[in-house]
């Protein structure tokens, strides 16, 4: 798994949306596994969590799990699916496609995983970063997100800059495709950052599981 563990070195990368070719209608693609639930994207893209037994939309049964592969059934017909590297189709500007309480999204070419979302209904670019304690915001997105932030807890961070002057508060809601969470901890800088940090405040609630360059996030609180 590529994750980023210091955005700060990376002020001059830019978001982008990946646009990847679409699951053309008959096909299907794992794209993550969680104990007894699969993650698969089937037909032009539609991604769909799917427990043992359950049958989606489109006529998919989840037969069974086992490690990286997964059995299903449509039309009679079973196969085992197999966690691979096959295209997602995407959303337009890069935001990722996502089902309720799980989320994919595709690495850049720098093996960085970056993606629109918002905070507190801002529009956002989140720069996923396991090495982040917290979701951190720099001072003008959190100003965009209504934050009051000099009524929050006061400290100091050691950042690549050095020490700067850092802001504890609550997010009221943090939307990644078509998963929020809410109650977020959250960390606003003195200064801009060139992304808003996915931190392990988010991450934590939430199991990731990686194949190639994608990256898949499903809610567990």
């Amino acid at each position: 798994m590529k994750l980023s563990h210091s955005a700060f070195g990376f002020a001059a990368v830019l978001a982008c949306g990946v646009v990847l070719a679409p699951v053309h209608a008959g096909e299907m693609q794992l794209v993550g596994v969680f104990g007894e639930k699969a993650a698969l994207t089937v037909d032009d893209g539609v991604l769909r969590m799917l427990s043992r037994g359950q049958i989606s939309p489109e006529g998919v049964r989840l037969i069974s799990v086992s490690g990286d592969g997964a059995v299903v059934e449509r039309a009679g017909v079973r196969t085992r699916l197999e966690l691979g590297s096959a295209p997602l189709k995407l959303s337009g500007g890069g935001q990722p496609s996502a089902v309720s309480d799980f989320v994919v999204l595709t690495a850049d070419a720098r093996g960085h995983h970056v993606t629109q979302g918002s905070i507190n209904g801002a529009a956002v670019t989140f720069l996923v970063d396991t090495g982040a304690s917290m979701v951190s915001i720099g001072r003008s997105d959190a100003v965009r997100a209504g934050i009051d932030y000099t009524r929050g807890q006061r400290g100091r961070a050691q950042t690549a800059n050095g020490e700067v002057d850092v802001w504890r508060v609550k997010l009221d809601a943090v939307v990644l495709g078509g998963m929020r969470l809410t109650n977020v901890d959250g960390l606003v800088h003195e200064h801009d950052l060139p992304f808003v940090l996915l931190g392990r405040s988010f991450l934590n609630r939430v199991e990731m599981q990686s194949s190639g360059d994608r990256l898949v996030l499903k809610r567990r609180y």
